[in-house]
């Protein structure tokens, strides 16, 4: 043992790193005359691997989360807030304006119309451009006003950014969940209470990059 008197040096604690993990390809979001409101996530890029997702919020209150996978599971719940999660198949198949999803007890058809003047101008931003989130900061304050949010914070210290770069407007929706007719297609509202910002409340699919950055 050392005698002379000093204290022994206390250990540095490992500075916090953050990562950001990106995810490119469509979010669908519509509202049913039911009150049920349904936001599917379809990502054919993504640090899991192509992965589909669904939260619905029911007209009661209670907000689902349904992941194929217990790894997406954990992920999407630390990242939004959830009264149930559920880990089942989750099944997407897109033919044209044609959109099919299978989630256990969820059974959505929707179809797609043309490309609106919103669509258009968001497509005509370079993608490598709309992917980046200093591109998605740049544009919060106009779509503040469109009643949207392109970042923020979430859940467990995470901060995201949505790029859109795409939307085009759902036409006709029919849906099912425990064997319940979901009712016709409706907007939006009120606005899902899963994260800081809603998905628009006229139902469309959205074409975005949404980085997540997070603590490790």
């Amino acid at each position: 043992m050392d005698g002379g008197g000093q204290a022994p040096a206390r250990p540095r604690a490992e500075p916090t790193r953050r990562v950001r993990l990106r995810f490119d390809g469509w979010i669908a979001g519509l509202g049913t005359s039911s009150g049920t409101r349904v936001v599917l996530g379809h990502w054919p890029g993504s640090p899991f691997g192509p992965f589909s997702d669904v939260m619905l919020e029911r007209p009661d209150g209670p907000r689902v989360l349904l992941a194929p996978s217990p790894e997406i599971a954990r992920f999407v719940a630390a990242t939004y807030t959830f009264d149930d999660v559920q880990v089942v198949p989750v099944r997407v198949q897109v033919a044209g304006a044609e959109w099919s999803v299978a989630a256990a007890a969820l059974h959505l058809r929707f179809t797609t119309g043309r490309r609106g003047p919103l669509g258009h101008l968001l497509g005509a931003v370079p993608p490598s451009l709309a992917a980046r989130p200093a591109w998605a900061a740049a544009m919060a304050p106009p779509a503040r006003l469109l009643g949207l949010r392109t970042c923020g914070s979430a859940r467990d210290g995470r901060r995201e950014w949505y790029g859109a770069q795409d939307l085009r407007g759902i036409t006709t929706a029919t849906a099912t969940y425990e064997g319940e007719d979901l009712g016709s297609l409706a907007r939006v509202a009120p606005p899902v209470r899963f994260g800081f910002g809603s998905t628009p409340g006229r139902p469309c699919v959205v074409r975005v990059t949404t980085t997540v950055a997070m603590r490790t």
